[in-house]
Formats: structure tokens, sequence, C-alpha cells
């Protein structure tokens, strides 16, 4: 008993360790000066206590702020789901289908991939969020997507009590001092007056908030209309990317087959409900997933271990010309490297001279790819994968001679 108090406890220390990140920080921030001062401002502008639409105002925006924090705190400590360690399918025949994966020495599910950040093989994985420290996947994509949601509604919200709060505050200023008979009808409304000076640094806080409501807003509602349009497809991130590819690997080697997503019902409000549903419980188990008629169960995953192969076969060996020290934005590499550095959370490689380097995609000044830890290229060797400037590296005399360049590497020539 005493053994699972202290497995219980550990577990909820780790997840509480999730905030100490620079995402959730920014985050709870941005949601704590956006809450507080549209409160203070609400009680400037519109009075709670005397009338019903100033009480209702109050009400609806701790309701925003409640439904925000809830989605937010949901996506983050629930997480995605993870794929059990060890895991491998009923039918044995069925592993031949799917990717290994080292790590978690388990088969990967259908739909699932292995996240660096969490270190595990993550359901039905969307993405990464760095702003809630965790992945958007299986169990929390409905309570990320909400968040998405009600984040921008409630800065719609806030930003209108800023804008009425300064317009109210700045017209009963000026009127005062035109010595008018105009009357500030927030301040009429009630006695006594407010007791909250808006002052110079009101103003400031207020402006302050209005600018992180309406930036909010912009951000955060694309990001909720891209999640919404691969929803209703009944895709990932992740897969729309995999889609993408297939038709690229299709049209370079002029194949005469037609890759079809097996996951879209065919139905916006089916595949609503994959991610949807009123007991805010997922469907399914996160390991099995309903297909559309006339597609094969893995076809997916068969899709991934051909752009794998195709991958190991157009890749580029690099060989380290130069030192390079893994930073994100060397200054040593020149002004354009520094400017154009991959922005991206996927880690930057060490180099040191005469190291050889299998890239796999490139932008115009940096190339992605592996490092080979052995002198073994051919065989599936261990490797340190990541981003690496390209004038730190020469082609190789054997590559040089091809035709072949990273992915994206010849769209930018």
């Amino acid at each position: 008993m005493g053994t699972f108090c202290s497995v219980i406890k550990f577990e909820n220390l780790q997840e509480v360790k999730r905030l100490c990140h620079w995402g959730p920080i920014i985050a709870l921030g941005v949601i704590a000066i956006c809450s507080t001062m549209a409160m203070i401002d609400s009680v400037l502008w519109y009075w709670p206590l005397h009338t019903t639409g100033g009480s209702m105002n109050f009400i609806m925006l701790i309701n925003w702020t409640v439904m925000i924090l809830y989605n937010y705190f949901n996506a983050m400590f629930v997480g995605p789901g993870f794929v059990p360690l060890g895991w491998k399918p009923e039918n044995s025949q069925d592993s031949m289908y799917l990717q290994y994966c080292k790590v978690c020495q388990a088969y990967k599910a259908p739909r699932s991939h292995h996240c660096r950040k969490c270190n595990r093989c993550v359901m039905k994985m969307d993405h990464h969020c760095p702003w809630i420290n965790n992945c958007c996947g299986y169990q929390n994509h409905a309570s990320f997507t909400l968040f998405l949601l009600l984040a921008p509604l409630g800065c719609i919200h806030a930003a209108f009590i800023f804008v009425m709060t300064m317009y109210t505050q700045l017209y009963n200023r000026l009127s005062f001092g035109w010595n008018t008979v105009k009357i500030d009808m927030s301040a009429a409304r009630r006695d006594p007056l407010p007791i909250i000076p808006f002052g110079l640094a009101a103003f400031a806080a207020t402006l302050f908030a209005l600018g992180l409501a309406l930036g909010t807003t912009i951000a955060v509602g694309m990001l909720f209309f891209i999640q919404m349009k691969i929803i209703l497809r009944n895709k990932t991130s992740i897969e729309s990317w995999i889609e993408e590819k297939a038709k690229d690997r299709i049209q370079y080697y002029q194949l005469d087959e037609v890759f079809v997503f097996p996951y879209d019902l065919g139905s916006r409000w089916k595949n609503f409900k994959q991610v949807f549903t009123w007991s805010g419980v997922p469907k399914g188990d996160g390991l099995d997933w309903p297909i559309r008629e006339g597609c094969h169960p893995y076809s997916l995953t068969i899709e991934q271990l051909k752009q794998k192969a195709d991958k190991r076969v157009r890749s580029v060996q690099y060989k380290v010309i130069e030192d390079y020290s893994g930073t994100c934005c060397p200054l040593n590499r020149g002004i354009k490297t520094f400017f154009t550095s991959p922005c991206t959370e996927e880690p930057r490689i060490r180099l040191q001279k005469g190291e050889f380097i299998l890239a796999t995609r490139g932008l115009r000044y940096w190339l992605y790819g592996d490092k080979i830890l052995d002198d073994s290229i051919k065989e599936d060797v261990s490797r340190i994968r990541g981003w690496f400037p390209r004038n730190c590296v020469e082609k190789c005399p054997c590559d040089a001679e091809t035709d072949q360049a990273p992915e994206g590497e010849k769209k930018n020539r």
C-alpha cells in the first residue's frame, strides 16, 4: 500500500513539473493578465452590483476564465495517451505492416508516433505543443481544441471591456477638463464612485492587456481553424503531412497508384464524433481505428514504410569540414545562417570535422539529417538526428556524382 501511494505521489509530482516550462508560464501569464485586467476594468466600466447587465457581464467573464483554464489543464495533465510499452499487434503477421520503436521496445500502433520530447510513442499524435508542455493526441485532442476555441472568445470579450473602459474613462476626464456638463454614465449609475483609480498606470496596463488579447485572438484563432479543418477530415497534423508526402512520392516516381487516406469516414459529422463526444471520453482504445470502406487496415502505416525506404534511398551523404557547436543561432557561421535558423523545436546536432552525415531534407542554409556513429552506412545503425548549417559540410564524392538531393534542397536552387 505504501509503495502504491509513493508511486501516485511521484506521478503527480511529475505532472506538476509540466508547469515549470516557458510555454505554460507564458500561456498562464497571458490568461492571468487578460482575466485580471478585464475584471478590474469591468468594475470601472459596468458596475456589476447595481445592474443586471453588469452582473451578466461579470459572470460571463468569470465563466470564460474557468472554462479556458479547465480545458487547458485537462489538455496538459490528462495527456494524449501512450502506446503501452512492449505493445505488439494481436495477429503477429500484422507486425510486417508496422514500424518498430527501439526506445519503447514496441511496435508503433496505427496513427501513433514517437515523440522525442515525451520519449514515448503517442496514440494518434497530432503534435507536441510547447504551450501545454505535452503532446496533443488521442485522449486530449478535444480538450485542446476547445481551449483553442474558448481562448479567442474570452479574449474578444476582454478586448471589448478594455476598449469600453478606456473610452469611458478618457471621455469622462476630457468632459470635466473642458468644464462641460457631460456626465459619465458609468459613474452616474452608482454611488459612491469607484474606489479603483484610473490613472496613467491603469491606462497603460489596460492598453497592454488589450494588445495581448488581440494577439491571442488572432494567433490562437488561426490554430483553432487549422485544428477544426483536420478534425473534420479525421486527420492529424502529422497525417496531413504524410498524405502530402505520399502524393509527392507517387508524382516523383510517376507511379500508377493512388493513396487514399483510410480514416476519413466520408462524413464530417462522423469524423467530428471521433474526437468530440458528450461524455468527454474519446471513442475507441487509441490503438484500433475504424476505416473507410475499401481501404486496407494498415494502408497508412504501409505508406509510412514506403516513405521511410524512399527517404533512405534519396538521402545524401555529407562530410563535416567545419566544427559546429550545436547552438540554435550560431554567430560564427554567417549572418544569413544566423537569421535563417529553422523555427522549430527539433534539435541541432554538434558536428566535428571528419564526421559523416546523412541529410534527408534541407533549407537554403540549413540541412537536417542523421549523424552516423559507426563506419556502417547501409545498415540501420544508431544515429543522432537534427539540424546543422549547410556551410559546415560538403557533399561526399560518391553522392556528388548523383543528381539526388535532400528533400527541399532542389527547390531552393
